[in-house]
């Protein structure tokens, strides 16, 4: 055989083991030969033998480009990029002219993520080779690696133009437009792709990205399937799967998803963290923990599972611990706007409000639209009575409000503004939707269930007052249920509410969702929300419409803006029937005053001594105890004023927080008042709290959202309440509890009479004994804190709402006249 001959048999596999083993060993052997064995060697698998060859014919010809170049070859199939890319550059200085030698080397640049230099190294080997479908679809890989997403695309087209059946190109340039969000042309090309080549699994799975982009997650659903069908073991397809079908809400499909991801790659970070996610949608918080340990157990700098570990601990009241997951992401990435928000909530919790505000702001500055940052600093302003900085956001969140962006939450707008417009325009971002579960069928029970809604049935204000009367609902005509997703603090109040309902189903490790159907399942009648929009409420329940009659009471002073809910229950005063335009739902007026209020509260018998409180032995005592985000500029110029007129009296507030305290102490000042007659009331047991009431002689009110549990503890203990009445329901409760205690002339309508009432009663002795006697005989007779009283008025709201949609009627207005007939 000559050596073309050779070279012939060698390709097609044809030259015996003893002839090659010949030329190896032979020293006579000419390089052209070693060379020739190797190529035979090299295509027969037998790496170690080529490379034999290879070296030898170096050996004897140590210029010889092919040899250095299949060695390069060797070296890749090795995994020794770096030794590859050395023998290459050495083979293109002794043969410029091969276009093979420019493409290898390019894509063995490419492996190393040299991108710069691989594309100059892809533009050598076009320049010899124009017209090349390979060369230009690697060189658009590059390109889009190196983020020039434009060029990337022309490369593309342009081996396309050349290769019109290519389908791996029309796979990257959908890829690409994908990625410039150029969904309509990138569904197209994957279409392209998979027409091409039916089989082509990476092609349908990227065309189901592109849906889940667009929303279209049925769609995308089904392309996962179908790349699934074509490739089982495609882990990536698997992950994205389960998180189309979390968006679904298949909540058990998206676990089943994620755990086949997971069973192909154990130690796919991002799986784990989507996996948690699930988890965490449907309560499981241990196990949502364990997913995301594992997520950064794989990946330490996994700043998005830190983030999210954060959140879970947040959940769970575990609020230190989530600061320092929440610094970490943040350390990890200064700009994540997600976790500098989540830290903002985080310090805001514990009472850091300073830094809460430096957390919230960050994110602010980096995303001013951002759905919850400038809520959470309007929320810490506030807390902080930094009034310039309340003003300034003021501005910033009506005007938000009014070009109908998200960013103000409903709860917080309460204590920056009375108008009722921006109230209810505020809600319209934060409704959630879902399927309803109850499509109208009638129920008939011999009793009308009624199933109470919150996360406060523990030692907390809407516990104080409701106790009682989930204690006297009439038992022959109502079943009484709660739903409870707040926590077991193990005090007496939880073990009374317990007693007090007929079922009390703790759903804390149940989604939403199973919430809806378990209360559908049980068919309640009507179920009522005491959360609103405040923290830890739960609307996406009843979203799902579980309830024939759903209502909004007690928890959120307004309205929720969601069609779902048919009724909030309010009084005359607090939401006349002239302000339906402002709510969603239809008002129900209760006589005298909406709020309930517990009887059988304890105030503790002791022997209180104003200097144990830090009060002067002698002087008049103003009182407030509302939250610090309550008091605004406004309503302290005037307690200024009183502190002015009234020689020797104090102001007594609330004080849990030293950089709050020090703020109203320079407030103060700025007004010409010594900071020392301000005087900060620590937090205290419910019992002791009422008893310390006695110590002072006057309660003021504040807007434009005034004092509601705080009101009802003052005239409870016999504190008599001045209050000015607001425009919308937050500001008009203390005019609602004051006329229902038989006190209305202690309700003012501007601030100027405001002020005039606290004087006189302050500086008139006789006439201010006058009303603590009138309070002290009314606590007990009038209507406000006769429990009994008040359950029959409620229950007859109920069973009007329940008769209405007994009858198929929709939902509308009436209100409850005393002696329980309703009208309307």
């Amino acid at each position: 055989m000559n050596r073309r001959e050779r070279r012939s048999a060698a390709r097609r596999g044809q030259i015996s083991p003893g002839q090659a083993t010949s030329f190896t060993s032979a020293l006579s052997t000419s390089a052209a030969e070693q060379f020739e064995a190797g190529i035979w060697h090299h295509q027969a698998g037998r790496l170690t033998e080529a490379e034999a060859c290879y070296r030898q014919t170096l050996a004897n010809q140590p210029n010889h480009p092919d040899a250095l170049y299949h060695l390069a070859l060797l070296a890749r199939q090795a995994g020794r990029a770096d030794v590859a890319l050395d023998l290459l550059g050495k083979a293109i200085k002794l043969k410029r002219t091969d276009p093979l030698y420019f493409l290898y080397h390019a894509t063995t640049l490419q492996e190393l993520q040299r991108y710069g230099e691989a594309l100059a190294s892809y533009d050598k080997a076009l320049a010899l080779l124009p017209e090349h479908a390979d060369i230009f679809y690697n060189r658009g890989l590059v390109l889009k690696a190196l983020g020039r997403f434009d060029d990337a695309l022309g490369s593309f087209e342009s081996a396309l133009a050349l290769e019109p059946d290519f389908a791996e190109a029309w796979n990257n340039c959908g890829v690409l437009q994908q990625q410039m969000r150029l969904f309509d042309h990138a569904i197209a090309c994957f279409d392209r792709a998979v027409a091409l080549n039916p089989s082509y699994a990476e092609a349908f799975y990227n065309r189901g990205i592109t849906f889940q982009e667009l929303g279209r997650l049925d769609e995308a659903l089904a392309a996962y399937d179908q790349a699934l069908a074509l490739s089982p073991d495609f882990a990536e397809v698997h992950n994205y799967r389960g998180v189309v079908l979390q968006r679904l809400r298949r909540l058990d499909d998206a676990m089943a998803s994620f755990d086949a991801a997971l069973a192909l790659r154990p130690d796919h970070a991002d799986t784990h963290n989507n996996r948690a996610i699930a988890l965490l949608e449907m309560k499981r918080h241990e196990e949502v923990l364990k997913s995301l340990a594992r997520a950064v157990t794989i990946a330490p700098d996994f700043v998005e599972a830190h983030h999210n570990i954060g959140c879970v601990l947040m959940e769970q009241n575990k609020f230190r611990q989530a600061l320092a997951s929440l610094d970490r992401a943040v350390a990890l990435k200064p700009d994540y706007i997600d976790a500098l928000n989540s830290r903002g909530v985080a310090l805001q919790e514990l009472k850091q409000f300073e830094q809460a505000l430096d957390s919230f702001s960050r994110a602010h500055v980096l995303a001013p639209d951002h759905p919850n940052a400038l809520g959470g600093m309007m929320l810490c302003a506030g807390a902080l009575c930094d009034w310039d900085r309340r003003n300034e956001l003021a501005g910033a969140a009506i005007d938000r409000i009014r070009t109908g962006k998200p960013g103000v939450m409903p709860f917080t707008l309460l204590g920056y503004t009375g108008d009722m417009d921006l109230q209810l325009r505020s809600t319209r971002n934060l409704v959630p939707r879902a399927p309803p579960l109850w499509t109208g069928a009638i129920r008939r029970h011999d009793r009308v269930r009624v199933a109470y809604l919150s996360a406060d049935f523990h030692n907390h204000a809407t516990a104080h007052l409701m106790a009682g009367l989930f204690e006297r609902h009439d038992r022959s005509r109502f079943e009484i249920i709660a739903v409870s997703s707040g926590p077991d603090d193990g005090s007496a109040y939880r073990q009374r509410l317990v007693a007090a309902f007929d079922r009390f189903c703790d759903i804390r490790a149940m989604s939403d969702e199973a919430v809806a159907r378990m209360l559908n399942e049980m068919e309640i009648d009507i179920l009522v929300d005491l959360k609103g929009h405040t923290k830890d409420a739960r609307l996406e329940i009843l979203a799902h419409r579980p309830a024939p009659v759903q209502v909004s009471y007690l928890g959120y002073p307004g309205t929720t803006g969601a069609g779902f809910i048919d009724y909030v229950i309010a009084d005359e005063t607090v939401a006349p029937f002239a302000h339906q335009a402002f709510y969603t739902e239809k008002l129900v007026h209760l006589p005298y005053s909406y709020q309930v209020n517990d009887s059988a509260r304890r105030i503790a018998a002791q022997t209180l001594r104003r200097q144990d409180a830090g009060l002067p032995e002698q002087g008049f005592v103003f009182c407030c105890f509302n939250q610090s985000w309550k008091l605004g500029p406004e309503t302290f110029d005037v307690w200024m004023r009183l502190l002015s007129t009234v020689e020797g009296s104090v102001l007594w507030l609330l004080g849990d927080h030293a950089p709050t305290m020090q703020n109203l102490r320079q407030e103060a000042e700025k007004r010409g008042v010594l900071p020392a007659r301000l005087v900060f009331a620590s937090p205290l047991p419910p019992e002791d709290h009422l008893a310390r009431h006695s110590l002072a002689d006057l309660f003021l009110d504040t807007l434009p959202y005034n004092a509601h549990t705080t009101a009802s503890d003052a005239l409870w203990a016999g504190l008599p309440v001045v209050t000015q009445l607001g425009e919308g329901f937050a500001g008009r409760v203390g005019a609602s509890l004051l006329n229902a205690v038989g006190l209305p002339e202690l309700v003012t309508e501007s601030t100027a009479d405001y002020e005039t009432l606290a004087s006189q009663l302050a500086t008139n002795p006789a006439r201010l004994g006058e009303v603590r006697d009138r309070l002290a005989a009314n606590r007990l007779t009038q209507p406000l804190f006769d429990t009994d009283r008040f359950c029959r008025h409620i229950e007859a709201a109920y069973l009007r709402m329940w008769e209405i949609a007994q009858r198929g009627e929709p939902p509308r207005s009436f209100a409850v006249r005393a002696g329980n007939v309703s009208q309307g």
